[in-house]
């Protein structure tokens, strides 16, 4: 829905901004609205998709190029785009051309699954597997109960995105922060490298610091230690909190 050479420029200049640890996340989306609002034709989403990525990488070489005449400066450090979706497509796409795969609404047994045909895939491809990074995003809503958190968790997202409560019964990591961190590491051992949190209520501190320290007191493992330093990271602080 954008134009590839503003997203180059804009995505270069997070880069710069960020010293390098910028990562840009595409997807084809999957309501028509959005692309009749910005006068794309939803039919050639896929086709878009493809074409932009090449237009991307063409524009971030561009300073190397001495002929070019718009080259993008100043040149920034290579950018990893990471895709999202759990199509067929999807799938294929990032296998040949993604860096790392963060898909949405997937159960943890169903990443797992995913995550070996994508890997399957980019060998098909010629790709090394290792050279992909496989994250997650996993929707999240902590309180007393497994119900009630449940219950809130569904009614919110219902609300965001237009749709019966039902339909997020698979995708929600809902009970204590003691569950939900649970529910975080399931996707680690499931093969995720990243566990992106998406809590799926209003107060989002309230929600995330406790699921935090849940994962901090789990039984000290690898996968523990690793998914608590993801979720857990000192940049994530409020703002205005003490370094």
């Amino acid at each position: 829905m954008r134009n590839p050479a503003a997203v180059a420029r804009q995505a270069g200049t997070l880069q710069l901004l960020s010293g390098g640890r910028f990562v840009l996340g595409l997807g084809v989306g999957s309501h028509p609205g959005e692309y009749e609002a910005a006068a794309v034709d939803f039919s050639r989403r896929g086709r878009l998709l493809d074409d932009g990525i090449e237009a991307l990488g063409r524009a971030w070489g561009s300073a190397d190029r001495p002929g070019e005449r718009y080259r993008q400066e100043p040149t920034c450090s290579p950018i990893p785009i990471w895709l999202a979706g759990t199509s067929d497509a999807a799938v294929k796409r990032t296998a040949r051309v993604g860096d790392g795969w963060v898909p949405f609404f997937i159960p943890p047994d169903d990443y797992r699954t995913a995550r070996t045909r994508l890997f399957d895939l980019a060998i098909d491809a010629g790709r090394d597997p290792a050279s992909i990074d496989t994250s997650v995003v996993a929707l999240v809503c902590a309180g007393d109960s497994s119900e009630v958190a449940h219950r809130a968790g569904t009614a919110w997202l219902a609300d965001l995105y237009d749709l019966p409560p039902k339909a997020f019964d698979r995708h929600l990591v809902a009970g204590t922060p003691e569950d939900c961190a649970a529910g975080i590491a399931a996707y680690h051992d499931a093969g995720a490298s990243h566990v992106v949190v998406m809590v799926a209520a209003d107060e989002t501190l309230d929600h995330f610091g406790p699921v935090v320290e849940a994962l901090r007191s789990r039984p000290s493992t690898d996968r523990a230690e690793v998914v608590t330093q993801l979720v857990a990271s000192p940049q994530l602080e409020p703002l205005g909190a003490n370094p």
